[in-house]
């Protein structure tokens, strides 16, 4: 039976029923790469239990919140606003207050001078926050204020801002040091970060080159920080590091994200490891796949699972639930979501319940 909103919330006040929300970033409009048809950021909850997913509702209206991202103090809740060129003066990121009943209330907006703004990331802190601007080669710093809105703080130009592209921003869990993946450049600009004045300064190595054409687009840590993995958009693959003290990397090995046999046209987009450790996850667009590696903790290397159907179009960003026990991907282009339950002991996934309609889905965020 279809749960209207008003019966959705009173169920989720009864003892005992384990709901967590999860925010799903968006496009709303028609794009040269997505026919958007969403309005906004939408609320959902998943049953801990079973893994299922609440009808979803719309929080707040903001045109193509496409990343979405919730304060360390499960406060707030940060938002893009991915705007082009031809779309206004710049691109934006929204602060969000989180009411009880994890509703938003709109704090502001701020320019992330430049456009396509389509990552965020927050310090260990919780008291900065970092855009990437997919266009333009800018990177801006704020820092949260009163209530949780932002002021600018530091902006990041890199090198060949006509064909830079930077997607992803990472910050290690000491807090110490910054990764920004640009696409464009096909390298992982290495920054020192400086979390009592709120500022990046280039390391002397200050970045590492990928391999021709693989285009980096996001970034994990092992447990333990001692390996990295990047997600590579353009030759569908995946780059494993070592991360020695001092923040540095070196490319130990790549590793292609797609099937032997499939020839088609194919991009990457998201890339996750299992709480545990044990598992890296990684998403591809065109083969429509969640690809499953084990990961060897003692030398980083990867060793294939298998490929999963997403049972849908266009999978971009997708997430592992706190608890390790299930994952949902967004399909952008057949406006659903799937959701697949993991064998914790070999990382293996079972696709678990119908997929869940939501429109133009791109990211998924569990609420801290």
């Amino acid at each position: 039976m279809k749960l209207f909103p008003v019966f959705l919330f009173s169920l989720l006040s009864i003892p005992g029923l384990s709901q967590n929300p999860v925010y799903i970033g968006t496009y709303t409009k028609t794009e040269g790469h997505v026919d958007g048809k969403a309005d906004g950021i939408y609320l959902m909850h998943q049953n801990a239990e079973t893994g299922d997913l609440s009808e979803p509702v719309c929080v707040a209206e903001v045109i193509n919140p496409s990343f979405v991202k919730t304060s360390k103090d499960g406060k707030n809740l940060y938002a893009v606003s991915e705007l082009g060129p031809g779309d206004g003066e710049s691109g934006y990121i929204y602060s969000f207050h989180r009411n009880e009943d994890n509703y938003l209330e709109k704090l502001g907006k701020i320019s992330t001078e430049s456009f396509a703004p389509c990552h965020i990331e927050i310090d260990q802190s919780g008291k900065y926050v970092f855009v990437s601007n997919y266009v333009g080669g800018v990177v801006m710093l704020y820092e949260r204020g009163e209530q949780g809105k932002l002021k600018k703080k530091q902006k990041i130009e890199l090198e060949n801002p006509e064909t830079s592209h930077p997607h992803s921003v990472s910050i290690s869990d000491d807090n110490k040091f910054a990764y920004i993946n640009d696409l464009g450049n096909n390298k992982v600009w290495i920054y020192n970060f400086d979390a009592e004045a709120g500022k990046l300064t280039p390391q002397d190595k200050p970045y590492v080159k990928l391999i021709e054409g693989a285009g980096p687009r996001h970034f994990t840590f092992s447990k333990d920080e001692k390996f990295a993995y990047t997600i590579n958009e353009l030759n569908s693959s995946l780059s494993v590091f070592r991360k020695d003290s001092l923040g540095g990397l070196s490319l130990i090995k790549t590793y292609p994200s797609l099937p032997k046999n499939f020839g088609e046209k194919n991009s990457t987009a998201d890339i996750h490891l299992h709480p545990s450790g044990n598992f890296l996850y990684a998403s591809n667009r065109g083969h429509n796949s969640i690809v499953a590696f084990q990961v060897d903790k003692e030398t980083g290397k990867l060793k294939l699972i298998d490929h999963y159907s997403t049972q849908g179009e266009f999978p971009r960003n997708f997430a592992i639930s706190t608890d390790g026990s299930f994952l949902y991907a967004a399909n952008q282009n057949s406006d659903n979501i799937s959701i697949f339950r993991i064998n914790k002991i070999d990382g293996k996934l079972i696709p678990h319940l119908e997929p869940v309609g939501v429109k133009t889905p791109v990211c998924i965020e569990f609420a801290e």
